[in-house]
């Protein structure tokens, strides 16, 4: 009784600091098709699938196509395309996207086809930050060559990730309600990314002097703090569970003040997660 009380008292402790305690879901098999703002996320979610001890999580396949658009995927040749098998053999039973511009039909191929040969596959669509800090930069012929972004406001941010926001909610509800069976997910990595931005600019990011810092180029590829943000994201949502209480990835080891940055990526993440009515994950 003694061993007991102690046990529960340790439970009761871990989840009232929001930590992991449930007993670890059955693995499942992903398969994933994407962009440079998506495809390295699948090894980060293995390794935190991991450390948990959710035993048989396993990445079929990864369709890589920079900067594409879901139909590019949907539209490779056989000898190169890596999705359509694996949907044909009923083999996934995830399969998590990156779309670029909205609508994208591909979305609905692939849907249409996995849930064809495996009625239980499971799809998220990953919410994306603005590429060049504007969404519609992107379709000019001329780029920009650096971009400060210490100077754009929280404000500025809303501004012009917003629409793209609302837009992508929308084409999950109209794919949703068109085929009901889909339900597919949207994994806020956008929002997240928002959110960590907003405490770079009030100092609360432990070892994150600078949002400049958080971007490799001036497109907008990721760090790794926002490539950990994103993966705490996309682990929520695959899981329907908090990251609270993961150790620390690899990939943020040698950061500053990894231990409480870790800490706050994952509060970050589990709150856009829980709080976005299209995750399908709920507090």
């Amino acid at each position: 009784m003694r061993l007991l009380r102690l046990l529960l008292a340790s439970v009761a402790c871990l989840v009232a600091r929001g930590e992991v305690v449930a007993p670890p879901p059955v693995g499942l098999k992903v398969l994933t098709a994407g962009h440079s703002f998506h495809v390295w996320m699948p090894p980060l979610v293995a390794e935190m699938a991991k450390a948990v001890g959710i035993q048989g999580h396993e990445q079929l396949a990864i369709s890589s196509i920079g900067g594409s658009m879901v139909i590019q995927h949907w539209n490779l040749p056989p000898e190169r395309n890596k999705a359509k098998p694996v949907l044909l053999a009923g083999r996934a039973d995830l399969f998590t996207m990156a779309p670029t511009f909205l609508p994208d039909p591909g979305i609905e191929n692939f849907v249409r086809l996995g849930l064809e040969h495996n009625p239980r596959l499971r799809f998220t669509l990953q919410q994306n930050w603005a590429p060049f800090e504007d969404p519609e930069v992107w379709l000019k012929p001329v780029k920009p060559k650096s971009i400060d972004r210490d100077a754009i406001t929280v404000a500025q941010q809303r501004a012009k990730h917003d629409p793209y926001f609302k837009l992508i909610d929308q084409h999950v509800r109209e794919l949703n309600s068109r085929l009901p069976a889909a339900k597919i997910a949207v994994v806020p990595c956008g929002e997240a990314v928002l959110a960590l931005r907003a405490k770079v600019i009030q100092g609360a990011a432990p070892g994150i002097k600078t949002q400049n810092e958080l971007f490799t180029d001036v497109l907008g590829h990721p760090g790794p703090q926002i490539r950990v943000l994103c993966a705490y994201c996309h682990f929520a949502t695959i899981y329907r569970r908090s990251p609270v209480g993961l150790p620390v990835p690899a990939q943020l080891a040698q950061a500053p003040e990894a231990e409480k940055l870790n800490r706050l990526l994952q509060e970050i993440a589990w709150q856009a997660v829980s709080e976005h009515p299209l995750s399908g994950v709920g507090k």
